[in-house]
């Protein structure tokens, strides 16, 4: 089944990014994971609240490769880098539709 990391990132510091994409863009796919998107051109069409930066969505085969990802020691430094250089937030969400 098909996980999806939904996440929303504004950048508080710019020095992170370069050193990031690279890595990440590498142990993404390490762990089977697909960008579906990473993107700034996105708008709020319902709801309140800050809009963030950036919207990265991506797609996992399973839970445990996206658990995987987030735990691997290469990706940990860059996950510090991310998370103390920006305001962000991230989603982990089974493929499923819970409400058909």
């Amino acid at each position: 089944m098909a996980y999806y990391s939904v996440l929303d990132v504004t950048p508080t510091s710019e020095s992170w990014i370069p050193a990031y994409i690279a890595p990440a863009n590498r142990l993404v796919a390490q762990y089977g994971g697909k960008y579906i998107a990473r993107t700034s051109s996105h708008e709020r069409l319902d709801g309140q609240g800050d809009t963030p930066a950036l919207r990265i969505i991506i797609q996992w085969p399973s839970k445990q490769a996206a658990i995987d990802f987030m735990n691997d020691p290469e990706y940990l430094p860059h996950l510090k880098a991310r998370t103390e250089g920006s305001v962000s937030n991230h989603y982990l969400i089974e493929g499923i539709d819970g409400l058909a």
